[in-house]
């Protein structure tokens, strides 16, 4: 089951809806990268809906079972999303949205379901918790490692409308699952107690809210958002420049592909890592150390930005690659502890919705990061490479509100609005051809 699901729906699919929607929206569609940005935004949605999902599953269970009907519900809905995006051909932007909503939908709702078996197992048995997160993230990184691999075959192939129906298959695969999967049909906590579902409901939000409010759970949960959210990324931006034959290298689509392939071959890599070296040691010194690695690998981005690779004598591919590995190897390497953490601090009973809630604190900071991106419309005047810059200047800027000055010794604010103010200027008279 956690090979099925971690590898296809997480892996295989989440790689190829990825690499193929990018192309959809700027070959089929042909719309702008500022757009595609807020689009992928909204893909957050139902990721950041999953403690509902997990509400369900765990409060609503449906003839005595609380994980095999929505097993099927999510494949369902996957499968005609995706199956719906291809037969329909070229339609308005915003029906095709909703059909890749869906299928974002589906995925989620998967994912919350299994994630919830396995958080009861990592609960029964808390010696093999980090050992179980190790074989899921194995198995998502083997799936996206032959996803990647394979998608831009499939995009040069079929098309980048046609590559979307390859995402149909998964679904099916979890129909498939939900059905013959064994599971115990019993009273649920709501019959054995003989309440409502809605006294039930209340139950589990109250007792969520109850274990939120701990010092050992509220914690590392703003650890979490606090490090997911202030991350400085430049990553959605790249595939535009990627892909352009004018600008950028021109990257074919099947080298786009590799490049995502050999990301998710790093990230196995950093999963044994943590599994064979690090698991042993404290959360505390793992998430440090990590943390101190991801922000060095951060910076990678400033000299791709700057172009000192070439300067340096190194190709744009090796670089490419070489960064992706870097960045993929360190974020599992602090991604697995958080999640190990996660799973010790759900409760017994509503282990599904507390899992999810803490799990889309990765969502809703990615959703976080795209909305302020937004918020300047002065950034629709310039083109995408300008605007990619100046987000990257905007975050740098946010970073040196404190400067160390060495007479006080002491950290002082610093205006960090007059850093944009002239990083801003400076770039529109980039855009505007240096006038």
């Amino acid at each position: 089951m956690i090979q099925t699901l971690y590898g296809l729906n997480q892996g295989f699919s989440g790689s190829i809806f990825k690499v193929v929607t990018d192309y959809y929206w700027k070959d089929v569609q042909q719309v702008e990268p500022s757009v595609v940005q807020l689009y992928m935004g909204l893909y957050y949605i139902p990721w950041v809906m999953r403690p509902v999902w997990g509400l369900f599953t765990d409060v609503f269970p449906i003839r005595g079972y609380k994980r095999k009907p929505y097993f099927v519900v999510s494949g369902v809905l996957g499968v005609v999303s995706a199956v719906a995006a291809v037969v329909l051909g070229k339609v308005p932007a915003a029906l095709a949205l909703s059909c890749l909503l869906g299928v974002s939908a589906a995925m989620a709702i998967a994912e919350v379901v299994i994630d919830a078996c396995i958080a009861t197992n990592s609960i029964s048995i808390r010696s093999l918790a980090p050992d179980i997160q190790s074989l899921c993230m194995v198995c998502s990184s083997a799936g996206a490692l032959v996803g990647y691999a394979t998608s831009g075959v499939f995009v040069h192939r079929l098309g980048p409308q046609g590559a979307l129906g390859v995402l149909a298959l998964p679904p099916a695969t979890i129909i498939i699952l939900g059905i013959f999967i064994y599971e115990k049909r019993s009273s649920t906590v709501l019959l054995q107690r003989n309440k409502m579902d809605a006294d039930g409901l209340g139950v589990a939000v109250k007792g969520m809210y109850k274990t939120i409010k701990y010092p050992q759970v509220w914690k590392p949960s703003l650890y979490m958002f606090i490090s997911l959210a202030l991350n400085i990324s430049t990553h959605e931006g790249y595939f535009y420049w990627y892909t352009d034959p004018k600008a950028g290298p021109a990257f074919s689509q099947e080298f786009v592909g590799i490049i995502y392939a050999i990301g998710a071959l790093a990230s196995m890599f950093g999963v044994l890592i943590y599994h064979k070296k690090l698991k042993s040691y404290s959360f505390r010194n793992t998430l440090f150390f990590a943390q101190l690695l991801y922000a060095l690998s951060g910076m990678l981005d400033l000299v791709f930005i700057k172009r000192w690779n070439i300067l340096l004598g190194i190709p744009d591919s090796f670089f490419v690659v070489t960064e992706e590995s870097f960045s993929r190897i360190i974020s599992k390497i602090r991604w697995i502890p958080m999640v190990v953490l996660s799973t010790r601090l759900c409760p017994l009973g509503i282990e599904g919705t507390f899992f999810a809630f803490l799990m889309c604190i990765d969502s809703i900071c990615g959703l976080y990061e795209r909305k302020l991106k937004e918020i300047n419309p002065s950034l629709r005047n310039l083109s995408y490479d300008i605007a990619d810059l100046y987000n990257f200047m905007d975050g740098f800027a946010d970073m040196s509100a404190l400067v160390y000055e060495h007479s006080m010794h002491a950290y002082l604010p610093y205006d960090r609005q007059w850093i944009k103010q002239k990083a801003f200027s400076h770039l529109k008279r980039l855009a505007n051809g240096g006038r």
